[in-house]
């Protein structure tokens, strides 16, 4: 029995927290390009919202026969789903898929959520 692997790349977002790697929008736009042309299913263009490339990118996605996705994170604390403009974002990047990462490691939920919510 033949099952299909999908491909997820992460490498316009996870590529660029490289120390001394920093995408512009246009060399975005090769890469995801080079990627589709590879074969790529799934391509995540970035952060909509948190940077200035990240939201150009989005702004003027490409055409791709892979599925462009956008990353992002939970609502942040002290704040509902539908007032949280960095989720909302994620949400509104037109995009046909979109990868939340929530924070569940003990340092994440004792310390950094606890800091954001004290903010």
């Amino acid at each position: 029995m033949k099952q299909r692997l999908y491909i997820y790349d992460t490498t316009l977002r996870d590529g660029q927290q490289t120390q001394g790697v920093q995408f512009s929008t246009k060399e975005k736009h090769a890469i995801a390009a080079a990627l589709d042309e590879l074969g790529v299913d799934y391509i995540e263009g970035g952060w909509p919202g948190a940077n200035p490339t990240d939201s150009a990118f989005f702004d003027d996605a490409p055409q791709l026969r892979a599925r462009l996705t956008a990353f992002g994170m939970t609502k942040r604390a002290g704040r509902s789903a539908q007032n949280d403009d960095v989720l909302a974002a994620v949400l509104n990047a037109g995009t046909g898929a979109v990868c939340i990462v929530g924070n569940t490691h003990d340092f994440h939920v004792e310390t950094a959520l606890i800091l954001f919510t004290n903010l």
